[in-house]
C-alpha cells in the first residue's frame, strides 16, 4: 500500500502538522505520567471543552499518586460530579493504588505491568506509554480507528471488537519512534479536527497519502454497525423537606449503576400509577401536597432515563437507608448529574445558598 511504502513521509508530514497545529490543553505541557493517565480517563466518551475545568480541578485537589490513592473515595466522585461515567472515577483511584502499593509510586513503563492495572485498557496503556514514556506503543481509539480506515481503506466494521487489533497493528507499522508521542496525539488531533465524521479533507495534512480520499470514499467510513436500541427507563424523583429544612437522601450501592453517589428517593414508573402512589409502594410511607419541580431526559451509555420530580414537605420521618441532610451537607456530596441537575432546581426555587 502507498502508505506503507511512503511511511517516512506520513510520518513527518503527520508530526510538523501536530507540532505546528496542535490544541495547547493543560495535558500537554507536561510529560508527568500520572497527570496523562488522569486526562485519558476523563477523556473517554467525554469531550475535551468538558474535560479541562475537570482535570485542572482534580490535579489541583490530588496534585499526586499519594495523593489520590490516600483520599476517601467520596472526595474523589466528588471531584467527578457532573463528569458521568462514575466507574472511572473509583477504577483510576483503585489502579493508583495498586501504583502505590506494588511499584512503589512508579507508573510501569511498560505494557505488560501498566495493562495490569485496574481500568488500564490498551488505548490508556498505549496512551500513557507513548506520551509519557516515549515508548512506541499504538493507543488506538475511535478518532485513531476513522482516520487509519479512510487512510487505508479499511472497510471492516470497528464496532466489533476484534477489528482494533487491525488497527494497532497498523499503528505498529508506521509509528515513529524516535517520537511516538507527537505521532499518536498527531493521529488522535487529525480525527479531532480534520478528519471527522464530516471530514475536512482540503485542510488535511497527510491527504495525499489516503486513499479513501482519492477514491471519493472517505464519507463512508469507517463501517459501523448501529447500536441496540437503549432501554429507555422512565424515573420519578422525590426532593421531600422536612420542617427543619433538611433533605432526604441515600447513598447508591457500591456496586451497579453510578455506585456510591446520593440521591433523592427515586422510583421507577409502572403503569398509570400517581406519584403518590409510587412513593407508598416503595417506601411504606404517605407522602402529599407534592408539586412538579423538574422534567428532563438524561443519557446515558447503554439506557435512557426520563425524570420527573416533585416537591414535597410533607414526610417527616426517613424510610430505611435514608438520612435527612442540610443544605450544605447535600452540596458536599458527590451526586450524579440528574440528581446535580435537581439540586440546581432545588437551589433556584428556594434561595439557597452554599458553602459549596
Amino acid at each position: 500500500m502507498q502508505l506503507f511504502e511512503q511511511k517516512e513521509n506520513f510520518r513527518k508530514a503527520l508530526i510538523t502538522w501536530y507540532l505546528t497545529e496542535k490544541r495547547d490543553l493543560p495535558w500537554r505541557r507536561t510529560n508527568n505520567p500520572y497527570y496523562i493517565w488522569v486526562s485519558e480517563v476523563m477523556l473517554q466518551q467525554t469531550r475535551v471543552d468538558t474535560v479541562i475545568p475537570y482535570y485542572e480541578r482534580f490535579i489541583e485537589k490530588f496534585p499526586t499518586l499519594a495523593d489520590l490513592a490516600e483520599a476517601k473515595e467520596e472526595d474523589v466522585l466528588k471531584m467527578w460530579e457532573g463528569l458521568g461515567y462514575y466507574s472511572r472515577g473509583r477504577n483510576l483511584q483503585a489502579g493508583v493504588k495498586e501504583v502505590v502499593a506494588e511499584y512503589d509510586g512508579q507508573i510501569p513503563g511498560n505494557r505488560k505491568d501498566i495493562s495490569r492495572l485496574k481500568g488500564v485498557g490498551p488505548y490508556t496503556a498505549g496512551a500513557v506509554l507513548s506520551i509519557a514514556f516515549g515508548v512506541p506503543e499504538h493507543a488506538v481509539d475511535g478518532n485513531v480507528m476513522r482516520v487509519l480506515s479512510r487512510l487505508l481503506l479499511i472497510e471492516e466494521d470497528i464496532a466489533i471488537p476484534r477489528t482494533r487489533k487491525i488497527f494497532e497493528d497498523v499503528v505498529m507499522e508506521l509509528i515513529d519512534e524516535e517520537d511516538p508521542s507527537s505521532f499518536n496525539q498527531g493521529l488522535m488531533e487529525l480525527g479531532a479536527t480534520i478528519c471527522t465524521p464530516n471530514p475536512r479533507c482540503l485542510l488535511c495534512p497527510v491527504r495525499d497519502f489516503c486513499i479513501a480520499f482519492h477514491e471519493g470514499k472517505q464519507g463512508e467510513l469507517p463501517v459501523k454497525s448501529k447500536k441496540v436500541r437503549m432501554k429507555t427507563i422512565p424515573q420519578v424523583s422525590f426532593a421531600i423537606r422536612n420542617p427543619d429544612g433538611k433533605w432526604l437522601m441515600r447513598q447508591r450501592p457500591t456496586t451497579g449503576l453510578l455506585a456510591n453517589m446520593w440521591e433523592f428517593p427515586m422510583v421507577e414508573s409502572t403503569g398509570d400509577a400517581s406519584a403518590e402512589e409510587l412513593f407508598r409502594a416503595a417506601y411504606g410511607l404517605e407522602i402529599s401536597n407534592i408539586k412538579p419541580l423538574l422534567d428532563f431526559t438524561h443519557i446515558f451509555s447503554h439506557l435512557t432515563w426520563n425524570m420527573k420530580s416533585y416537591l414535597s414537605t410533607t414526610v417527616k420521618e426517613a424510610p430505611e437507608g435514608f438520612k435527612f441532610l442540610s443544605n450544605d451537607e447535600v452540596e458536599a456530596l458527590p451526586k450524579a448529574i440528574p440528581v446535580v441537575k435537581i439540586w440546581e432546581e432545588i437551589k433556584k426555587t428556594f434561595e439557597i445558598n452554599t458553602k459549596g
